[in-house]
């Protein structure tokens, strides 16, 4: 009995075996960065970088965001489901500088295609209380036939601001790159790519030209914003951002810093205080409330929430324009 008892056992330890090599054969192909279709992996930090990642991927992709909706991008830890998650990725899409320990882990991954959005594109230094451009901008303006963005001589400048999504002319400018990186990540869907990128580019100049029209004759051209996060847009629309509280939507301004934005409100006839979704609302209505100003959301889109007025990128853009036109008295 015992030797029959013995059969059976070796029999299940074999199949035991051939499993865990079946199992150690798919970790080595979702290690090369496909799933279980096929897709190529595609691991997107925050929800800019996942726009980009499924508009120019489709069917083609399997994208995975470290960053939940609702959850403020600035303040991610990651747990190590989502490590793992980077590591099994085909390409990683992030923006260095949004999310410091989403940057620390990516560097230590051995992923061959790491694309920071930072280099695909001139990064800039804004004061970010006024929004007034400094004058400095990166050297390292990266060509999208680089091969991998993770082992890049120019890195994103310190200090500079990394809310390039919000301008629709520097956003296309990251979806070429983007693009051009998926081609060499997956070259057997290189014309999909191809194609998806210059119908998302299309899409974001024609956006791009509605906010320069739509903005372009205003009673004002001073907004004021809880979060500093709208630099880009302010100049390339031709209008002046005056942050609560710089870059960071949660801290507290300086009483000279409110006193200072009660007189720009005056002088400059601003009539709305804009908060942001992710946030609390607490000091624009404060200073709303001071002023006799109106408040409204201005969305820096890093997150899609049931609070978020449109599904997508496109259509919360278009949300922020219809809120800039009002505010300024655009015609």
């Amino acid at each position: 009995m015992n030797v029959r008892r013995l059969i059976p056992t070796a029999a299940t330890a074999g199949a035991v075996a051939l499993g865990l090599l079946a199992v150690s054969a798919c970790s080595t192909s979702d290690a090369a960065g496909e799933d279980g279709d096929g897709k190529l992996k595609v691991a997107a930090s925050f929800y800019p970088m996942q726009y980009l990642a499924e508009q120019i991927g489709g069917d083609n992709v399997s994208v995975t965001t470290l960053t939940k909706p609702g959850v403020e991008p600035h303040d991610l830890e990651l747990k190590p489901r989502q490590t793992a998650e980077l590591n099994d990725a085909g390409l990683i899409l992030y923006l260095k500088g949004v999310q410091p320990a989403v940057d620390k882990a990516i560097d230590q991954t051995s992923v061959k295609y790491k694309v920071d959005a930072a280099t695909l594109t001139k990064l800039e230094h804004f004061d970010t209380a006024g929004g007034h451009d400094s004058g400095h901008e990166e050297a390292g303006h990266e060509e999208a036939g680089h091969e991998e963005a993770g082992h890049e001589d120019h890195e994103a400048e310190a200090g500079a601001d990394p809310h390039i999504w919000l301008d629709p002319v520097k956003y296309a400018e990251v979806a070429k790159g983007v693009g051009a990186r998926m081609e060499k990540a997956d070259p057997d869907h290189a014309a999909d790519y191809k194609k998806n990128t210059d119908a998302l580019v299309a899409e974001l100049t024609a956006l791009h030209t509605d906010f320069e029209k739509g903005l372009r004759n205003s009673a004002t051209k001073t907004f004021i914003t809880t979060h500093s996060a709208f630099g880009y847009l302010a100049e390339r629309y031709g209008l002046e951002q005056e942050g609560i509280a710089g870059v960071d939507p949660e801290s507290e301004p300086s009483p000279a810093r409110i006193k200072e934005l009660q007189t720009i409100a005056k002088e400059d006839k601003v009539t709305t205080v804009f908060f942001e979704t992710l946030a609390s609302d607490k000091t624009a209505k404060t200073l709303a409330e001071d002023t006799g100003l109106k408040t409204d959301v201005l969305d820096p889109l890093e997150g899609i929430t049931d609070r978020s007025k449109g599904d997508d990128y496109i259509e919360v853009m278009r949300s922020n324009l219809a809120a800039l036109q009002k505010a300024l008295g655009a015609k």
